[in-house]
Order: C-alpha cells, then sequence, then structure tokens
C-alpha cells in the first residue's frame, strides 16, 4: 500500500514520517512527493491510498487574510502552492488526509480559516510551544468528546511535544477543534460531520518524533493506516 507524504527528506526530522507509519505498518511503501514535481507529484498521488501533510515553515499570511504580518512569518510560497494542489487532488479524490504541524495549519487555510500569527505575542499561552534549543516542548492536552481524534488514543487528555509558533484560529468551514492545550491553544482539527466525508485528522504536535507507546503517537499512525487500507478496498471494489 502506497502512502503519499508531501515532503519526506531533507532532514533527520522529515526522514521520522516514514519511520513511523512503518512502525505501525512494515508493508507500508511510502513516496516522497517532495522529489516530484507538480503536475507529475498529482498523478502520483493517485496511485496512492492515503496523504501525509507534514511539518514545515508558516503558510504564507496573505492566504488567510494577514499579509501585512508577513515579517512575523518564515514562509515558503513554492511549497504552500505544492501542497495545497496535493491537498485539492487528495480531497477531490476523497483520500484519507493526515496533516501534522503545518500541514493542519495549511488544510485550515485551504478550507477559509485563519491561524494564530505568533502564539508567545498574540495569545495569553503560558507553554512553550515553539522548539528550544534544537528540542521539542512539552504540554498537555484535552481531547475533545465526541471527536474522532477520542475515538483513536481513547484518552480524554495526555502529553504531546510541540515545536510550533503559530495555531489554528478560526476553523475553516466544516472543520472542529479535537484537541486544546492546558493553557488554550487549539492543537487538533477534524470534520464536524464526517457523513460523507474523507478522513481527515490534522494535529499540532508531531506524533512521528513522539514515544510510539504515547497513544498519541502510534496510534494515530494506525488509525490512518485502517483508513488508507478501507479506501484501498473501496477503490477495488469500484
Amino acid at each position: 500500500m502506497k502512502i503519499g507524504i508531501s515532503k519526506a527528506s531533507g532532514s533527520p526530522n522529515y526522514e521520522k514520517y516514514e519511520e513511523w507509519l512503518r512502525a505501525a505498518d512494515t508493508s507500508v511503501e511510502c513516496i516522497d512527493l517532495s522529489l516530484v514535481p507538480m503536475p507529475q507529484a498529482s498523478t502520483v498521488l493517485e496511485s496512492c491510498m492515503g496523504l501525509v501533510l507534514t511539518g514545515g515553515p508558516d503558510v504564507h499570511p496573505a492566504r488567510y487574510g494577514k499579509a501585512d504580518e508577513l515579517t512575523r512569518c518564515y514562509v515558503d510560497n513554492e511549497r504552500d502552492d505544492f501542497e495545497l494542489a496535493l491537498y485539492a487532488k487528495a480531497k477531490e479524490m476523497k483520500m484519507p488526509v493526515l496533516a501534522v504541524c503545518r500541514g493542519a495549519q495549511l488544510v485550515n487555510v485551504a478550507e477559509g480559516g485563519t491561524l494564530v500569527v505568533d502564539i508567545p505575542t498574540d495569545t495569553n499561552a503560558t507553554n512553550e510551544h515553539a522548539r528550544l534549543n534544537e528540542k521539542d516542548g512539552e504540554h498537555r492536552v484535552r481531547l475533545e468528546s465526541g471527536s474522532i481524534l477520542m475515538k483513536i488514543t481513547g484518552d480524554i487528555e495526555g502529553d504531546i511535544n510541540s515545536a510550533h509558533h503559530q495555531a489554528v484560529e478560526r476553523t475553516g468551514e466544516g472543520l472542529r477543534i479535537s484537541a486544546v492545550s492546558d493553557d488554550g491553544i487549539n492543537e487538533a482539527i477534524e470534520w464536524n460531520d464526517f457523513t460523507g466525508k474523507p478522513f481527515f485528522l490534522g494535529v499540532q504536535w508531531h506524533p512521528e518524533r513522539m514515544n510510539y507507546a504515547n497513544p498519541l503517537s502510534i496510534n494515530i499512525a494506525r488509525h490512518f493506516l485502517f483508513e488508507a487500507e478501507s479506501y484501498k478496498a473501496l477503490l477495488y471494489r469500484a
């Protein structure tokens, strides 16, 4: 089973996405879509059973109505264009999507939502959400009742790593918050109603860099791959 990853190379951290998915299922074949130019990457995605949108730089603030905040962001317009096109293709195909950190923010923007530009200066957050001295921060999150995330993990709260200075502000159309940090920052998004929609989960933390024994890590990979297998079965039946 092939899984497309929007960026899975360039540093040891990017390589961890494939390691994490293969820890959940050794038979998974991961395709690094960043190594394929558009529009070919869109064609390659058609052979995949799921898409993972990975972490990275900030989404350009002009894409969510805050162009004047550019000086407080580190952006990559080409990557924005590339990954927005991948997400649009996956959505068109009704393909399962898992979005991590920047990926979650990107999907929220794609669906018409907005972002907090800089957590330390724009919120009253008390946790260290960004990396410090090349090390991920850590804090607790509360999972929202009735969310698919709670069902996947079996937890109502837990400890996560943290490496971001931005976060979901206003959710995009059809999305809901499914986890919140103990200092009030939105930490995960999913469809408000999954009826007739493909699987989507966006998490602000990096489950691929956490202890796999943590339910907020490997359980997410396992469930995503279960959704990908279900998608594959539907394709073959059709």
